[in-house]
């Protein structure tokens, strides 16, 4: 392997080319990779782009266009789903090699950082090295008066070595493998391993009112008829398409459905993620026994989240007047994931109190810095199943900030 002087680019001879995708085809050929769709994709890319001696190409944005046909203007800062995949990737790559049996193999790496792979050769172990001095310096070369020929002893050991070894290198790998979760599969671990689809419940309102429809044959012409619709509020499509987009990135199956077209049936089929707080019922009925819920005056004029540790505490609400008239306020959030005791289920809430909760609820769940977060204080409360986080942000001009851990309770 060199280097182009004018470029700085990596430039390959073909072995090296035969040797680097004969043995990508070995990834994606393992369980690991060939259960997903996206995995597959993106690795593929950026091998090839390596070889081909086009690392220049591989940017977030560029990936984002090629691989996960985002338009060219799309805001890496608010769609990560190229940093996710690619934080799957190391972890996957890392559990593939980790497996027994490919200790001898071309080592591909995805370094933390890079979308640009590197290629390694295996690093020899001693301990396996076979001399004839080692087979015919064995022991137990001599049986009963007669030699027994030494390769019968070494094969018979090697075997005894080589269960051991697997048996050591499996626990080592299940060790590892729990010790270093990526924040992605902390949190989405759960849902993306149950063997049945997801729903999505999302957020609705029936509108009654007139409808503007464009003229076929003029379609500056618009026409008004009145009409009743069931529209779901724009701002939560945000969190939508960013869940959305994980789970089909890990080839899961999911669903959409409105809050007022989902039942209890739908509920008990598997994971659910809901979206959106006060215009989603099934939100505030699954929120309401947790330690942190939703509450409101009669008026509805004062919203937000309350501890049920400490009840008459007002920190975390907000003023509906103040939000209309400037626009500009401080919004809190619930995330939470636990097992619904009435469905069986895994449940994962995501909602604020106000719109602008919603979505930094739906970026949070997609940051892994965030999640690394999470996983931290995760691990320090002992590592519990069940989990619900109380969010902030600031909202100025309608859009808002970046989302910060008020609270969090695990059980």
């Amino acid at each position: 392997m060199s280097t182009t002087p004018s470029t700085g680019a990596e430039v390959f001879i073909e072995e090296e080319k035969a040797a680097a995708t004969e043995q990508l085809e070995r990834l994606l050929g393992n369980p690991h990779f060939s259960h997903s769709r996206r995995f597959p994709s993106f690795l593929r890319y950026v091998v090839e782009k390596t070889l081909a001696g086009q690392q220049d190409a591989l940017k977030e944005r560029t990936l984002g266009i090629e691989i996960f046909g985002r338009p060219p203007d799309y805001d890496t800062a608010t769609d990560p789903i190229v940093r996710v995949t690619a934080a799957e990737i190391r972890k996957r790559i890392a559990q593939y090699y980790q497996d027994p049996g490919h200790e001898g193999e071309l080592r591909i790496s995805l370094p933390a950082g890079s979308y640009i792979p590197q290629f390694h050769e295996p690093t020899p172990d001693a301990s396996l090295t076979v001399t004839p001095e080692t087979v015919s310096g064995h022991p137990s070369a001599l049986e009963g008066g007669k030699h027994t020929p030494p390769h019968h002893h070494f094969w018979r050991g090697f075997a005894v070595s080589f269960l051991l070894l697997a048996v050591i290198a499996g626990g080592g790998a299940w060790i590892w493998q729990s010790q270093h979760r990526s924040p992605f599969d902390f949190f989405w671990g759960p849902v993306l391993k149950s063997n049945d689809p997801v729903l999505i419940c999302v957020a609705d309102q029936k509108q009654y009112s007139n409808i503007a429809l464009r003229d076929a044959n003029d379609p500056s012409h618009q026409i008004i008829l009145p009409d009743s619709l069931t529209a779901v509020v724009s701002d939560d499509l945000v969190p939508i398409v960013h869940v959305a987009g994980l789970l089909q990135a890990n080839g899961k199956k999911y669903g959409l459905k409105a809050e007022s077209a989902t039942n209890l049936m739908d509920l008990r089929a598997g994971p659910t993620i809901f979206i959106g707080a006060f215009d989603n019922a099934w939100t505030l009925r699954l929120t309401g026994p947790l330690r942190y819920h939703f509450i409101n005056n009669p008026e509805m004029t004062e919203l937000g989240i309350v501890d049920s540790k400490a009840p008459a505490s007002t920190r975390w609400m907000l003023n509906r007047q103040q939000q209309m008239a400037t626009n500009n306020y401080k919004d809190y959030a619930i995330i939470a994931r636990f097992t619904d005791s009435i469905t069986g289920e895994m449940a994962i809430v995501v909602a604020g109190v106000a719109r602008g909760g919603t979505i930094a609820a739906g970026e949070f769940l997609t940051d892994p810095d965030n999640l690394a977060e999470l996983m931290h204080a995760a691990k320090v409360a002992g590592n519990k199943k069940n989990m619900e986080i109380v969010l902030s942000t600031q909202i100025i001009g309608g859009e808002p900030g970046t989302p910060k851990m008020e609270a969090e309770y695990f059980w």
